[in-house]
């Protein structure tokens, strides 16, 4: 209640600087339309399931892929130029959030998400329909990297604007777990994509999944893309932005983007946060589901399927352990749920990984399964967590350049420097060597931060679930208030 008091307070003094007596309205607090957050937070959770469907099989299918697109004798040569090429498209994503995230702030998060769902589904579609080396030569894989590049530049702005869309939407008591529903989705996505690619590896023959079968879960995305672009255009823009769009037009001083650039300099220290939550949380998800499936079968020569099946199993499972991490953020606080999840990866990345390296399949699903616990205090946490370091009128863009920095930095070059590094010293322990390493700036980050569960997002005030509870809101805030000027009699300073 005291943070709420505080965010009131400060809204009441806007307003009126010199009388101690002014008191807060139902004004003052958004309350938030149930079925409105509903919708939102189904249309982002099913938009990027759509869009990381599309950016997720590329990993699940990239031992095939490399046999299309890059022949070779040698298996390690052929993993090490498919990752490149998956690594490729994290090197554009810090554009693309320097593209669509200051103008999510600016025209508003709806329509760039939806341009940001149509970009995607354009570029996984045209993968699916390139012509093999064999067919083009090394027009092949030169056109492979223009659509990953494309995929990459469309997903600089889809994650950011997500979770800031339903941060904004959600009420503060239930930000956590609403905001887990995103990456509920994501885990959707990825389920999708890895079931796609292990029924088609199943059933077919190495022959017909070299020359066609690759290509089918890649032409679903045009489908998929149209219908997650109908579920976004249908939404309204979220109560926050609409709020800063009314005072930003009462603004004529400053155009958008010196208010944008005035803003970001001095959030420096949020965005180092912001880089250094995504670095845990973005390595262990790229060691944990796309780089350590092709470990299994490139490296330790367990079977493709059974691998896929397994990685399929553990996400299942992960999707109520997400929706979990968020609820229990709301009880707890963001930040015991994440330091819980670096501390984990310290302490157990090297018995996970001892037991994947038995080779058989119950020892490699104990092992996955860690990594999954481990890594659903992220993916439950992050998306409420990371939206709260900026404030309203910078929010979309600010976490779009940090996120997708630290993504393109760490995260997405995770499955091409470790299967560098496992090549090059020999030692399969190199993947828990990395995880303990990023678990460490992990909670170095975590311990940095403010706690910012059940308070109001920067630069925005008190958002409620219902009438009732704003009224509860104000009844608190006013019995804080007089006991304040109780405390503290007219003509004395509060500290």
């Amino acid at each position: 209640m005291s943070a709420l008091h505080d965010s009131l307070w400060r809204k009441s003094d806007h307003h009126d600087h010199h009388d101690r007596q002014a008191q807060p309205t139902l004004d003052d607090i958004t309350i938030v339309d149930q079925s409105l957050l509903k919708r939102a937070v189904g249309a982002m959770a099913i938009g990027n399931a759509m869009e990381w469907f599309d950016f997720g099989v590329y990993s699940y299918i990239a031992v095939t892929l490399g046999k299309v697109f890059f022949p070779s004798s040698n298996p390690t040569a052929q993993l090490l130029a498919t990752f490149g090429t998956f690594a490729a498209a994290f090197l554009v994503r810090p554009l693309g959030g320097m593209v669509f995230g200051p103008l999510g702030d600016r025209i508003g998060r709806k329509r760039v998400l939806a341009m940001t769902m149509i970009m995607m589904a354009i570029g996984t579609f045209c993968i699916g329909l390139i012509p093999s080396y064999g067919s083009i030569g090394i027009f092949a894989p030169i056109l492979l990297l223009v659509a990953r590049l494309l995929q990459g530049f469309s997903t600089g702005g889809e994650y950011g604007g997500a979770a800031t869309f339903i941060a904004e939407f959600s009420p503060d008591k239930k930000r956590g777990f609403m905001s887990s529903f995103l990456e509920f989705g994501t885990l959707v996505g990825y389920v999708l994509g890895a079931g796609v690619v292990a029924v088609l590896t199943a059933t077919l023959s190495q022959e017909s999944l070299l020359s066609w079968g690759w290509r089918i879960p890649f032409l679903v995305a045009g489908p998929l893309g149209l219908i997650g672009l109908y579920i976004r255009m249908k939404l309204e823009e979220t109560p926050a932005f609409q709020r800063e769009a009314d005072k930003r037009e009462s603004e004529a001083h400053a155009t958008p983007k010196q208010q944008f650039r005035d803003t970001l300099m001095k959030q420096w220290k949020p965005m180092l946060q912001c880089i250094g939550l995504v670095l845990i949380f973005n390595v262990t998800d790229y060691m944990a589901l796309s780089y350590l499936p092709s470990y299994l079968s490139a490296t330790l020569k367990f079977n493709e399927t059974h691998g896929l099946f397994i990685v399929l199993v553990v996400m299942v499972l992960m999707m109520p352990l997400t929706l979990f991490a968020g609820h229990l953020s709301d009880k707890i606080g963001r930040k015991p749920v994440m330091l819980a999840g670096c501390v984990g990866l310290l302490v157990l990345s090297i018995p996970a990984l001892e037991l994947i390296r038995m080779g058989t399949i119950l020892p490699i699903f104990s092992g996955m399964m860690i990594l999954g616990l481990m890594l659903s205090c992220f993916t439950g946490v992050m998306p409420s967590s990371l939206p709260a370091l900026f404030p309203t009128k910078i929010r979309y863009g600010a976490l779009a350049i940090g996120f997708n920095v630290s993504v393109s930095l760490f995260g997405g070059t995770t499955p091409l420097v470790t299967a560098w590094l496992v090549d090059a010293t020999g030692n399969l322990m190199v993947p828990a060597y990395y995880l303990m390493g990023a678990s460490v700036i992990g909670i170095v980050s975590v311990l940095a931060l403010h706690e910012t569960a059940k308070k109001p997002l920067k630069g925005s005030p008190p958002a409620v679930g219902s009438r009732a509870e704003a009224h509860a809101v104000l009844r608190g805030a006013r019995e804080a208030a007089a006991m304040d000027d109780q405390r503290f009699p007219e003509g004395t300073v509060r500290a």
